[in-house]
């Protein structure tokens, strides 16, 4: 009897084992079919061709798979290209810049290019660029990845705050852009240099007599500073802790552009090993005038930002000289500015503008 009892209990046991792996592939089969299915990848060279696509695979030379782009696509830009560079990318101007020409004799491709380019794109303190025209919508931009280009142009800045471009640094340009050139089988056209040279001289001269960053010194009056208490004054007013030490900014609403104020400190309070144990007694504020545009009313946010900053740090406001900044300080500065900005406006140089903050650079 206790035999026949195991056995049935043994047989019962294993239908409901039988039952539950029965269930449990039954489940898992229903689950997976819910999942999104995926291509299996094949090693290159060891798949097969399904009959039913037998006529979408290429028959004859220079034929393409389907989705690929035609020879046609790819110079008309009917393909899906990246899109040309933001307006708001250093760009090539005569103004400013000795600008060489390229000739291709068919198209290149932005891979080739940035293949081809040197490795550092300055001549001694100067920057300079390669543009390509894109076929596909005929703009002017820095060669990208997957584009086609019909010309190309190279361009060395004329000025900089470092002085105009001489003999040296033109050479040196004319160097780079020749091998890039030679190694792209293109023929290149340079500016004469005697007239580039005399160019940046007489540039770099406008540029020295229009130059221009407004400064005032805030120094404590009472107690001395710790960093953090300037940066909680600081952010008070909108400012931010900059990219170099011993400074913080107050940012354009403009992307990508420089800051509208910058407040600097000692540099070396910011490497202090407990920044609240460093002290400070003066603070620098300032704008760069060529860099800001006037319509973001950099003057007024100067001035309000001393005055504010002078009242909580408990500062005198003064200038380079130590002499207390006045009303009648400000209305001086102010009318001498708006002469500066329409000299430059008038060289088609406005404060802010591209050209301005290449120049000014």
């Amino acid at each position: 009897m206790n035999n026949s009892l195991t056995l049935y209990l043994a047989l019962l046991g294993g239908l409901v084992l039988a039952a539950f792996v029965a269930h449990g592939a039954w489940t898992a089969r229903k689950n997976a079919a819910r999942q999104p299915r995926r291509a299996a990848l094949e090693p290159m060279g060891t798949g097969t061709i399904d009959r039913s696509e037998a006529d979408t695979i290429p028959t004859e030379m220079g034929d393409t798979l389907p989705g690929e782009p035609t020879a046609e696509e790819l110079t008309s830009g009917a393909m899906n290209l990246p899109p040309p560079v933001k307006r708001n990318q250093p760009k090539l101007d005569a103004l400013i810049d000795a600008i060489a020409t390229l000739t291709l004799d068919t198209p290149v491709s932005g891979d080739n290019v940035l293949l081809h380019l040197p490795t550092t794109r300055r001549a001694g303190s100067k920057p300079f660029m390669i543009e390509g025209l894109r076929v596909d919508c005929s703009e002017w931009e820095a060669p990208q990845l997957g584009v086609v280009y019909s010309e190309l142009q190279a361009g060395v800045l004329l000025a900089n705050r470092t002085g105009g471009l001489n003999e040296i640094e033109y050479s040196e340009f004319v160097q780079k852009v020749q091998a890039c050139a030679d190694a792209m089988g293109a023929s290149v056209e340079f500016p004469d240099m005697l007239d580039v040279v005399a160019r940046a001289k007489e540039l770099d001269g406008f540029a020295s007599a229009h130059d221009a960053q407004l400064a005032l010194r805030l120094y404590a009056q009472g107690s001395a500073w710790s960093i953090g208490y300037v940066q909680q004054q600081a952010a008070r007013h909108g400012f931010m802790p900059g990219a170099l030490p011993g400074r913080f900014v107050l940012p354009s609403t403009e992307e990508g552009a420089p800051p509208v104020l910058t407040l600097q400190f000692d540099a070396q309070a910011a490497f202090a090993e407990d920044p609240e144990q460093a002290t400070l007694r003066e603070l620098i504020l300032s704008f760069d005038v060529p860099q800001t545009a006037a319509e973001g009313s950099p003057f007024n946010a100067w001035c309000a930002a001393g005055q504010a900053l002078s009242l909580g740090l408990d500062a005198m406001m003064a200038d380079d000289q130590g002499q207390p900044f006045s009303p009648a300080a400000f209305a001086s500065i102010e009318g001498e500015l708006q002469r500066l900005y329409e000299a430059l406006a008038a060289r088609d140089l406005a404060a802010g503008s591209a050209t301005a903050r290449r120049l000014f650079s």
